[in-house]
């Protein structure tokens, strides 16, 4: 590692096919763009795929690549309200770039596994980048709060049973999470605890004044249009982040009688190995043989209500 080179781009250097999946579901494949942009940049061939909250059994047949992966299109037929899968493919053929973009259904982890085994068969991958809009897949399980786990956990579960040279997990917007009660000394604690086995991959600043940030800014205001009545929380504060806005601000109509803090740290990649991560996470065990989204709410549920030995908080000392 090197100050000259960040750890992140050093770790994917001699991959020519990296997939950029959104791990937590709906909007969270575009805090990916940035990177993605990046690597296209690089002259790497870059497959974005997001675990969808779209009601994919309404697309077209036609649309299944293999069992539990969608291949979705601009053109592809579905729900008239929320797709974020096809605005973003939408978006990206206007731009000039691969207009595909893979949906996984919100399964449990062993079919997710199989869907991204047939993901990587498909493009050829050599890296997976998981992209957390947040922080909850920093979280272990003794936390105060876990955010929203269930649908990082089942990606994380997921890929890591994946045979690939580089798997990395990378956190934008740091702090948002809070608004779902995640205790953000505690994610530096465990970044800090990653960071002594050395797969800690620190901490990367998207330059708002990049083409990088340009094409992520312009991305999520499409999506607000296309989507005004669910627009992304946590996409619309990394972008204000990105705009050099500070303090309470508010740009999704549905954090509106919140108080929220916009800040530069929401446009930080703190990125880790993902194999690191799940090995140190004291419940994805129980979530390997799941088949549906519940079983892994409940058998999270179920790990909370039996352990007594959760963290303390700490308060930000300054």
């Amino acid at each position: 590692m090197s100050l000259m080179v960040p750890p992140l781009f050093a770790a994917l250097a001699e991959c020519r096919s990296v997939i950029v999946a959104g791990a937590g579901g709906g909007f969270d494949v575009y805090a990916g763009l940035p990177l993605a942009a990046a690597l296209r940049a690089e002259g790497k061939r870059v497959h974005l795929a997001s675990l969808a909250f779209t009601q994919l059994e309404l697309i077209e047949l036609d649309a299944w690549a293999a069992e539990n992966l969608a291949l979705v299109t601009p053109s592809t037929a579905g729900p008239d309200d929320y797709f974020p899968e096809r605005t973003l493919a939408r978006f990206l053929s206007a731009r000039g770039w691969p207009d595909e973009v893979y949906a996984f259904p919100r399964v449990g982890v062993a079919p997710l596994r199989a869907a991204y085994r047939a993901l990587i068969d498909r493009t050829g991958a050599d890296a997976l980048v998981l992209v957390d809009g947040g922080t909850d897949i920093l979280l272990r399980g003794d936390e105060a709060g876990l955010g929203t786990p269930a649908e990082d956990m089942t990606s994380l579960g997921a890929a890591a049973g994946l045979d690939l040279p580089v798997k990395l997990v990378t956190s934008l917007g740091f702090g948002i999470d809070a608004f779902h009660g995640v205790v953000h000394t505690q994610v530096l604690e465990n970044l800090a605890a990653l960071d002594r086995t050395g797969d800690y991959l620190g901490a990367l600043s998207v330059p708002s004044g990049g083409p990088e940030a340009a094409l992520y800014r312009d991305a999520v205001a499409d999506a607000v249009a296309a989507t005004p009545l669910r627009p992304s929380i946590v996409q619309t504060q990394i972008a204000a982040a990105l705009r050099g806005d500070c303090g309470d601000v508010h740009d999704s109509v549905r954090t509106r009688g919140s108080t929220l803090f916009v800040n530069p740290l929401m446009a930080i990649y703190f990125t880790v190995r993902l194999d690191a991560l799940a090995a140190r996470n004291l419940y994805l065990d129980r979530l390997t043989d799941t088949v549906g989204m519940r079983q892994v709410l409940s058998r999270i549920e179920a790990f909370r209500d039996g352990f007594g030995a959760f963290r303390t908080p700490r308060a930000f000392p300054h």
